[in-house]
């Protein structure tokens, strides 16, 4: 849900300054002014990092062509998808996840994640970030 989401926008604005290539899949709908892709498989096997994001169901009315289980099947990360990953590659989500919605629940835990390390070293970011804030550095 890239048009909604203050975490695409900025990783997007951060990593592509540090020299990423930033791309996004998702249905046409929710691009916004982002350049997106709508396959899987354009994006799956060169990708370093996966990160996924969750539908924003309260900022708009999910489209009614997507229940969770056909958006699953065309937009998650499947078994089959991360079995094509390439070696080395992580899976990366803010949180909270939509577990079944965005990744099929097993690979939130799997030996790709850094999920969980995402989620707690955002916390510490978050707390620099202020303390470099307020202290005027």
């Amino acid at each position: 849900d890239i048009s909604h989401s203050r975490v695409a926008k900025s990783n997007a604005t951060a990593l592509k300054r540090l020299g990423a290539n930033v791309r996004f899949l998702c249905p046409p709908e929710w691009a916004g002014d982002f350049e997106a892709h709508h396959s899987w498989d354009e994006l799956i096997e060169d990708s370093d990092v996966i990160m996924l994001l969750r539908i924003q169901h309260e900022r708009h009315v999910v489209n009614k062509s997507f229940s969770k289980e056909s958006y699953h099947e065309e937009y998650g990360l499947t078994f089959e998808r991360e079995a094509k990953m390439k070696k080395g590659s992580i899976i990366m989500h803010p949180a909270p996840v939509n577990r079944d919605v965005e990744i099929s629940s097993e690979l939130v835990e799997c030996e790709r994640s850094r999920i969980f390390n995402q989620v707690r070293n955002g916390v510490f970011v978050r707390m620099a970030i202020l303390e470099t804030i307020l202290k005027g550095r």
